[in-house]
């Protein structure tokens, strides 16, 4: 069970750095505040899910996020919908 916990624990700050250093500001301050906030809550399905987002082009990510655009379906899911909801009440 330690094990296991020490794995999330270290995919989880993976992710967190992956977040803030992407190259792209925009993308970097709403993935890497949503990191700083969210990931510790983010159970197993939902880290893999958030991972394939980080896989995205950060064109694509600031189009569903900001734009609003449809993402395709294997990336329209909760976690968008939570980064979709940060951007709306930064910018409300």
């Amino acid at each position: 069970m330690i094990e296991m916990r020490e794995q999330l624990d270290s995919r989880r700050r993976r992710l967190q750095f992956r977040c803030w250093h992407r190259g792209t500001q925009e993308i970097d301050l709403v993935l890497g505040s949503f990191a700083d906030t969210s990931l510790e809550r983010l159970d197993g399905a939902e880290l893999e899910r958030f991972e394939a987002l980080l896989d995205c082009p950060d064109v694509d990510l600031f189009d569903w996020i900001f734009i609003g655009i449809a993402p395709p379906p294997q990336h329209d899911h909760d976690l968008m919908r939570l980064l979709r909801g940060l951007c709306v009440a930064r910018h409300h």
